[in-house]
């Protein structure tokens, strides 16, 4: 079995710009929704999949984001079911998770790095 991790294939999606300070945006990339957030406050971004686990609903990026003890989170904005953003895992006690993405800024460009369609397993 080949536990080699894959090198992710960096998208561009938008300059630093377009995303509101401490908040998030939905992207399409290989057509999955992904949430892409701006931690201003923290110097930092993260991305995870817009779907919420819960329910299934396309709103992660309109979910509040946080911190829970320093861990990065968003919170659903119809259920309140939060998320780490680092991990994915749920940090409101259920069995939910959602995926997340890197996220790499280079000269002004938000990239997520992701498998291509082709490499994905």
């Amino acid at each position: 079995m080949n536990t080699t991790a894959k090198e992710p294939v960096w998208i561009p999606v938008s300059t630093v710009s377009e995303f509101p300070e401490d908040g998030g945006v939905c992207a399409k990339v290989y057509g999955e929704q992904i949430a892409i957030f701006h931690f201003s406050s923290r110097n930092e971004w993260f991305a995870c999949e817009n779907k919420c686990p819960h329910t299934g609903d396309m709103v992660l990026s309109r979910g509040m984001i946080g911190d829970s003890q320093g861990e990065p989170k968003v919170a659903c904005p119809m259920h309140k079911k939060s998320f780490s953003l680092k991990t994915g895992a749920c940090m409101s006690g259920e069995e939910y998770s959602i995926k997340t993405y890197p996220v790499h800024i280079e000269d002004g460009t938000v990239y997520i790095g992701i498998e291509s369609p082709g490499t994905q397993g």
